[in-house]
């Protein structure tokens, strides 16, 4: 075979390669109660974030239903889901997660203290003195509860059960702040951010990843989509999707409150 007709071939493969792949479905893992993140309906951001992706990629979208909450948590879900080739991709996973490929980081955002404004916190870290002295709410299993921890203030503190209760929504820690069950509540933004505009009484304060001593801890991550290690074509692609789109998948989030985390603004 000449070159001509070798490159010829390959062409061709990849086009015929291509074209299947259109073909197939988007089949997209996903939580059926878990707002603002997705549900049946197609309400929460990662429902918008799929049908995004499916549609730039010109497949259909098909969902696999399953818990991220209860027992086994997320990664029970990644095992009975993705890993049991049920379905090919998560849509929200932190980037570099262990378990699976990542794609490039879409956003980035952090966990969040929250406070009544009226209350005027000097809130700047996890280090702040005001800590020591009022009614703290933590999502349990999260590195707001290991920060706590570390400085001894979980004692007296309310953890509450998020990402293990399916019938909580993230909503609870900020009611439970208006209600004046805690005074700061400390948890993951994008969790809340949607529930934000319905309180406008409430301040926001990014939980920076600093530490007056030792070592920094990390609050903010950056954010990917999570596929099997055997599905390097299709990440290709969605890396090619993240880059040339990704004012789309922002916009998609800024409508659900989604905060941004600017490590250059945090330094």
């Amino acid at each position: 075979m000449t070159h001509r007709l070798l490159a010829a071939a390959i062409v061709l493969c990849a086009i015929v390669s291509g074209r299947a792949m259109a073909q197939q479905p988007l089949r997209v893992c996903a939580d059926p109660n878990y707002l603002p993140f997705s549900n049946r309906a197609g309400q929460g951001f990662e429902n918008r974030i799929a049908q995004t992706a499916a549609t730039l990629l010109g497949r259909k979208l098909e969902y696999t239903w399953a818990s991220m909450r209860g027992p086994g948590g997320f990664d029970g879900f990644v095992h009975e889901t993705l890993n049991a080739h049920r379905c090919d991709l998560i849509i929200d996973v932190p980037y570099g997660a262990a378990g699976v490929s990542t794609t490039r980081p879409y956003y980035i955002s952090s966990y969040v203290f929250v406070f009544k404004k009226s209350r005027a916190y000097d809130l700047t870290s996890m280090d702040s003195p005001v800590l020591h002295h009022v009614k703290i709410g933590y999502e349990a299993d999260t590195p707001a509860e290991g920060g706590l921890k570390l400085r001894a203030l979980t004692p007296g503190a309310v953890p509450f059960e998020v990402g293990d209760d399916p019938g909580v929504s993230p909503a609870i820690v900020i009611d439970a702040v208006e209600s004046g069950k805690i005074n700061v509540g400390i948890t993951w933004e994008p969790a809340i951010g949607y529930y934000l505009r319905s309180h406008p009484g409430i301040a926001v304060v990014t939980v920076p990843n600093t530490r007056s001593q030792g070592s920094p801890e990390q609050y903010s991550f950056p954010m990917a989509m999570g596929l099997r290690s055997d599905e390097g074509a299709l990440l290709d692609r969605l890396n090619t999707v993240i880059g040339s789109h990704h004012g789309q998948f922002e916009a998609i989030l800024r409508e659900y409150g989604v905060r941004f985390f600017h490590p250059e603004a945090n330094v």
